[in-house]
């Protein structure tokens, strides 16, 4: 890899300018004068996308097994109210005295004073934002106040049922989880993806591509037994090394990583779940196969007063950028059992997992019921309406008068504890219920796009490259004639149809010089290039040129597809020949 140059240093005005010059991104509704939270996604752009899901769902879900699935955007308020969102999501925000623009009161204080400012309340924010200023005029801020950052909508015409959308994928999967548990066979333990767009009304989003209101989230939710809480997976990443902030390192005012194998960690409980351990370990290795270093990520513990409402334990992945140093590009949650216990209040529907014993278990019981011919004999004509006021909730009164021989109060009634009978019986249980456990990881997929672009532009020459990496590049190759005359052209169409039918993701491109062409292709991330010149003609071979040291071969066309295949596994070779 080239070291960087002056020219590379202010990456994200060139990456901006490449991602538009070759379709990867750009401002949302331009022609309209724009609009901040949003950006569109080009032909590029949406490839690349694609291919970052499909390697996360072929990293994460199918090597696994857990399952996917596809929930509303719009969610009834009565589901946000359950999982504390209402209460719960929201940032402080700060208006300017002088010309009345409103701004995230916290990410101001950070960027004037450098201060971290998550878990800090209202009237610690206010001292702080009199040492910062408005970045628009100036002017003088005024007290922070919370703004709730979901967007609100009403399902139907009348406005009749209130809703919001949703701020998370996650919720649709605990509403679903006891369908999905009941279609997988109460398999377990368990785990539910869903990728999706997600909105969130940011109140100032001024970071481009990194802070938007609308983006793709990729979550999944491991549900598991926090009696049994192993990962069988673990051995195969307890010597990767994680990189860690910890809470500890930083409540004393540092930010220094530790460095630590997955199963330290665990040992020395810096992380508490053996899953999240194992996950953190394979988010590393994932976002090294978009071509970011892990010296280049971290795991940056949230302390207990910036943790989310439903989180025990938060990490959130971070990468550094050029413009904006350490941005989370996914988190980590230890969401414990808070969800699925919320919903189970909410509407009373058991959300509990049975587990079966290894043999039934023989337990005896005690049962103690009022004896409606005693209550008669003793009350008359008022014994049906004490038998109907004796309810559940009146058991413990009744287990301690037991023990005391003490009457129960029931209105005006006095009951003797002799009017109840009491009787044992032994049975067998064959399982108890419990509520899952859940380790959450969510990776942004917006952010995700990003950081991959600017971890692979480098230059070269004075020419900038985009070193995507041949699995996850929205083109693979692209196939040239040398010139558009003298059969050439169709011998080139006819290489590109053949590899395109093998399975590759190939451009075919005539338009300018072989160079320019060649500059193109490089800017794109494409990685090879097949040129067709008037030696294929001759002796069916082609040149394929490789985009990052623009090295060349020649290569028999017939030999073509299994010569790529070999480069992919073992690299482009070092001479040219």
């Amino acid at each position: 890899m080239d070291e960087p140059t002056p020219q590379l240093r202010d990456k994200h005005r060139l990456l901006s300018e490449l991602a538009r010059r070759r379709g990867f991104f750009w401002g949302s509704f331009e022609i309209y004068g724009g609009v901040s939270g949003f950006i569109d996604l080009g032909p590029m752009g949406t490839g690349l996308k694609r291919e970052i899901e499909d390697t996360w769902r072929e990293f994460f879900l199918r090597r696994h097994g857990f399952v996917e699935i596809s929930t509303p955007i719009i969610t009834p308020q009565r589901v946000l109210e359950a999982s504390g969102h209402i209460k719960n999501f929201k940032d402080p925000m700060t208006e300017c005295t002088n010309c009345h623009r409103r701004f995230r009161a916290d990410q101001l204080i950070k960027e004037n004073t450098g201060t971290e400012t998550e878990g800090l309340d209202l009237e610690q924010l206010t001292i702080l934002l009199k040492q910062a200023k408005c970045p628009e005029c100036g002017g003088i801020l005024g007290a922070p106040q919370y703004f709730v950052t979901m967007f609100k909508t009403n399902i139907g015409p009348y406005g009749e049922d209130p809703a919001y959308t949703r701020p998370e994928a996650a919720q649709g999967i605990f509403v679903d989880f006891h369908r999905v548990l009941e279609v997988m066979r109460e398999r377990f333990p368990l785990g539910i993806a869903q990728v999706g767009t997600v909105l969130r009304n940011e109140i100032s989003p001024r970071q481009g591509p990194i802070r938007l209101r609308e983006f793709t989230i990729m979550d999944f939710e491991i549900f598991f037994d926090p009696e049994t809480p192993e990962c069988p997976y673990l051995e195969e990443v307890k010597d990767d090394k994680l990189f860690i902030v910890t809470e500890d390192t930083r409540r004393k005012g540092k930010n220094e990583t530790t460095r630590i194998t997955t199963a330290e960690a665990l040992e020395k409980r810096l992380v508490k779940s053996p899953w999240m351990a194992y996950f953190m370990a394979q988010s590393t290795r994932f976002l090294a196969k978009l071509g970011i270093d892990q010296h280049n990520q971290r795991f940056f513990e949230k302390l207990s007063t910036e943790r989310a409402h439903y989180s025990a334990q938060t990490f959130d992945h971070e990468v550094k950028l050029d413009r904006w140093d350490w941005v989370e590009v996914a988190g980590f949650a230890y969401r414990t059992d808070y969800d699925l216990r919320s919903h189970m209040q909410a509407t009373g529907i058991d959300l509990r997992v049975f587990k079966a014993y290894d043999s039934p278990v023989e337990k005896t019981i005690r049962t103690i019921r009022p004896s409606h011919e005693k209550i008669r004999q003793k009350f008359g004509k008022d014994a049906g309406r004490i038998i109907s006021l004796l309810g559940k909730e009146d058991l413990p009164r009744i287990l301690q008068g037991k023990k005391t021989g003490d009457s129960i109060r029931i209105e005006a009634h006095d009951i003797p504890i002799e009017l109840f009978d009491t009787k044992e019986e032994t049975i067998k249980e064959t399982g108890a219920k419990f509520l899952p456990h859940v380790i959450e990881p969510s990776f942004g997929v917006e952010r995700l796009v990003y950081s991959t672009l600017e971890h692979n532009l480098r230059m070269k020459d004075e020419r900038l490259i985009l070193s995507l990496p041949f699995g996850i590049a929205p083109i693979q190759a692209a196939v040239y004639p040398l010139v558009n005359k003298d059969g050439l052209v169709e011998k080139a169409q006819s290489v590109h149809r053949s590899l395109r039918e093998g399975g590759l993701r190939v451009e075919y491109d005539d338009a300018g010089s072989i160079g320019r062409r060649y500059a193109r292709a490089d800017e794109a991330g494409i990685p090879l290039g097949i040129t067709v010149d008037y030696d294929t003609l001759k002796d069916d071979t082609v040149t394929l040129r490789d985009r990052d040291s623009w090295n060349q071969i020649r290569v028999k066309v017939k030999e073509l597809k299994p010569t790529i295949d070999s480069i992919v596994n073992t690299g482009f070779p070092t001479k040219t020949r």
